[in-house]
């Protein structure tokens, strides 16, 4: 068992994102990297001197077996409004250990019928309007809502308003992240 302060050397060439700009980025096979955080299936690593996330599809290049996809188990069971909650949980910024409901990212989620399933409509925000990976943690949040069976389109939208504050936190994310 790796302890998560040990290098890993990669065992192949890994697309990733640099954090917080996301800016794409291909690790090379044989880079030593160190995993800062493994939630939602993506892990986030420094690689000489900066942090990177590496989606969930990927792990084995850091020698990891891949949990199965997040949205295994969910195709079999019918649609419901809480599974699409339950399935943006988790999703997560990759320098915070709270997931992106908890943190209060998501402002709205309606749900309509289409002629084949449901379209999923998410209003998030971002902790600061600058995010670089704001683009990246919105399209995971599609991807993973996408997967359960009877949604057939997921659109999300970036919003401004209102401002995301600390208070939008839930008090478990606020004792998680040390803000009492």
């Amino acid at each position: 068992m790796t302890h998560p302060t040990d290098s890993i050397k990669l065992t192949r060439d890994v697309e990733a994102n640099l954090v917080p700009s996301g800016d794409p980025i291909t690790l090379i096979k044989g880079e030593l990297v160190r995993i800062t955080q493994a939630l939602g299936g993506n892990y986030t690593v420094l690689v000489s001197g900066n942090m990177a996330q590496i989606r969930d599809e990927n792990a084995d290049a850091l020698g990891i077996i891949s949990p199965k996809d997040s949205s295994t188990g969910i195709k079999d069971q019918p649609f419901s409004k809480q599974m699409v909650w339950e399935q943006m949980k988790t999703c997560y910024d990759p320098e915070i250990p709270v997931n992106v409901v908890d943190l209060g990212l998501i402002y709205g989620c309606e749900i309509s019928n289409m002629d084949d399933g449901k379209l999923v409509a998410i209003q998030m925000t971002l902790t600061a309007p600058g995010c670089g990976m704001g683009h990246i943690i919105a399209d995971e949040v599609k991807r993973k809502v996408n997967g359960i069976q009877g949604v057939e389109d997921v659109s999300v939208e970036l919003v401004w308003e209102p401002q995301w504050n600390r208070d939008m936190m839930t008090e478990e994310a606020r004792l998680e992240l040390g803000l009492y």
